[in-house]
């Protein structure tokens, strides 16, 4: 019997977004992902998923925007937070993917200014979400909690999210995990990890790509850098497809029979700013 393999293709990192992106692009359904989201009863977003193109590659640019009272309250202070992952995954608003900090609506204004690890399983645990999303949601939490705690010296518990407890990581992160339940997928094989290269600006200033979450979470994960300036890939992206991927290797011997892209938001001049998947057959 015939197993369904998806492979990621990361030649140009990978982030939550583009994650979604390349799930829907590929042939998970919009209708479900938006109706499972509302089972988080999150406010403040809404979901922005349109097909586009990106160096002359068509594909799915999936985009959380945050409502004006949301963002608003972070205009001036999203830059200077943490391991955020800058312009390379940006919202159409012009405001960084992932905020550190967000306000969600006017009766949760200071909800989430410390979203801590077990603020966000809680939220995981307490909706409508199958199992599997469930436990993969929570995994990939655990991953990059705890990253930030080793890195702060902090116990997982003590972590508050910053960067990852903001609505469109949330979103992303659940939002990844239930396309790919959708999919039905046997195994996942993911290539190295393209990071980038050059700088980026944490909480304690100005660090070289990749931000030390990033590379905390990806650990025991083949990486490489071709010297493309950027941050190529978040926390977010790293957490999510340590928790996916079974094996980091290249493309596998596989009867090919989609083909999906999920579009960044930066434009590259060396390259299409896309996260490739592909999904096939393997006897």
């Amino acid at each position: 019997m015939s197993k369904n393999i998806l492979y990621f293709d990361c030649f140009s990192g990978i982030s939550g977004d583009m994650v979604i992106g390349s799930l829907l692009d590929l042939g998970a359904s919009k209708e479900n992902l938006i109706s499972q989201l509302e089972n988080l009863k999150l406010e403040g977003y809404k979901l922005e998923i349109k097909k586009d193109i990106k160096n002359g590659i068509t594909g799915t640019k999936f985009d959380v925007i945050l409502n004006e009272e949301t963002h608003d309250h972070s205009h001036n202070e999203h830059k200077h937070h943490h391991e955020d992952p800058h312009e390379h995954h940006t919202h159409a608003h012009g405001h960084n993917h992932e905020h550190p900090h967000t306000h969600e609506h006017h009766n949760h204004t200071h909800e989430h200014h410390h979203r801590t690890y077990s603020d966000i399983l809680k939220i995981i645990e307490e909706s409508n979400l199958s199992e599997g999303v469930k436990a993969k949601s929570s995994l990939i939490f655990k991953f990059i909690g705890e990253a930030e705690a080793k890195i702060h010296g902090k116990k997982l518990e003590e972590v508050h999210f910053h960067e990852v407890g903001a609505i469109d990581s949330i979103i992303d992160i659940i939002g990844a995990s239930i396309c790919l339940e959708d999919l039905n997928i046997d195994d996942v094989i993911s290539s190295p990890i393209h990071i980038g290269s050059g700088s980026v600006k944490c909480a304690h200033g100005i660090f070289p790509v990749p931000a030390p979450a990033t590379l905390e979470i990806l650990r025991g994960i083949p990486v490489y850098s071709k010297q493309i300036k950027g941050e190529l890939t978040t926390p977010t992206g790293a957490g999510i497809i340590k928790a996916f991927a079974s094996t980091f290797n290249g493309i596998p011997e596989i009867q090919v029979e989609k083909i999906g892209y999920g579009l960044g938001t930066k434009t590259f001049k060396e390259h299409p700013n896309v996260l490739r998947v592909i999904l096939g057959k393997k006897k």
